[in-house]
C-alpha cells in the first residue's frame, strides 16, 4: 500500500520571505543577523574578561529573545587545487613552479587529515504577531482579506511590523558593535540562501577563491 507522501514545504514553517524578513506560518516574523567571531585565545584575560562582561551585560538587557545558531560546513579546497595547476602551467620559473607544487602537496596532505571548515553565526530576532489569518494562500495573506482597501491595510500592517522588528535589529547590532562584534542583517536572497544551506547539510561551502 502506498504511502502518502507529504511535500517537503509542510514541515517547514516558513511562509514567504519577503524585504529579508522571513514571514512563518502563522504569521510571526523574523529577521536575521549575520555576525562575525572574536578569537579570545588571542586576548589576554583582563581582554576576555572584559568582552564576557560585555557580552552578558548586552543579553541582560534584551527584554526579548533571540536564538544564536552557528553554521560549519566543510569548504570546498578542489577548484582552489586546479586553480593552482593552471598557475603551474603558465608559470616561467622552474622554481616557482617547484615551490607551488610542493604547496600543492602540502594542502592535499593537510586536507586528507583535517577537514577545513567554514563557520557562519547568526543572532535571529522574533516578533510575534498575528499578521495573516490561517489557512489563506500566501497572496491572500499580504495582500487582502476582504475587499475594499484590504490590501491597503494589510501592507500598512507588514510595514508598521517590519518597522518595530527592525527596531530590535538595531538593538542587537549596536549591542554587538559594544563587544566588538560587526553584523549585518541579511536580505532576502541571503536569507534564502542560508535556508538552502540548511536543507542541504551534504553539499560543501562555496570555493577557495585566488586574487
Amino acid at each position: 500500500m502506498a504511502l502518502n507522501a507529504k511535500a517537503t514545504q509542510e514541515f517547514v514553517p516558513v511562509k514567504e520571505i519577503r524585504d529579508g524578513i522571513v514571514i512563518l506560518k502563522n504569521g510571526d516574523l523574523r529577521a536575521i543577523v549575520l555576525a562575525n567571531s572574536i578569537n579570545l585565545s588571542l586576548k589576554s584575560n583582563d581582554e576576555q574578561t572584559a568582552v564576557i562582561l560585555q557580552f552578558q551585560n548586552f543579553l541582560n538587557t534584551l527584554d526579548f529573545p533571540i536564538q544564536i545558531s552557528a553554521q560549519s560546513r566543510r569548504l570546498d579546497i578542489q577548484p582552489y587545487l586546479i586553480a593552482l595547476e593552471d598557475r603551474i602551467k603558465v608559470q616561467n620559473e622552474q622554481l616557482l613552479k617547484i615551490q607551488t607544487r610542493e604547496y600543492i602537496n602540502f594542502i592535499k596532505e593537510f586536507t586528507d587529515t583535517v577537514s577545513i571548515m567554514t563557520k557562519s553565526f547568526f543572532v535571529v530576532i522574533p516578533y510575534t504577531n498575528t499578521l495573516f489569518r490561517p489557512n489563506k494562500n500566501i497572496l491572500e495573506s499580504l495582500f487582502g482579506w476582504s475587499r475594499g482597501g484590504g490590501s491597503v491595510k494589510a501592507q500598512i500592517d507588514f510595514e508598521e511590523k517590519r518597522s518595530q522588528l527592525e527596531e530590535r535589529v538595531g538593538v542587537i547590532e549596536q549591542g554587538l558593535a559594544r563587544c566588538g562584534i560587526n553584523s549585518a542583517q541579511l536580505g532576502t536572497e541571503e536569507v534564502i540562501e542560508v535556508f538552502y544551506k540548511i536543507f542541504n547539510p551534504g553539499e560543501t561551502e562555496g570555493k577557495i577563491q585566488i586574487n
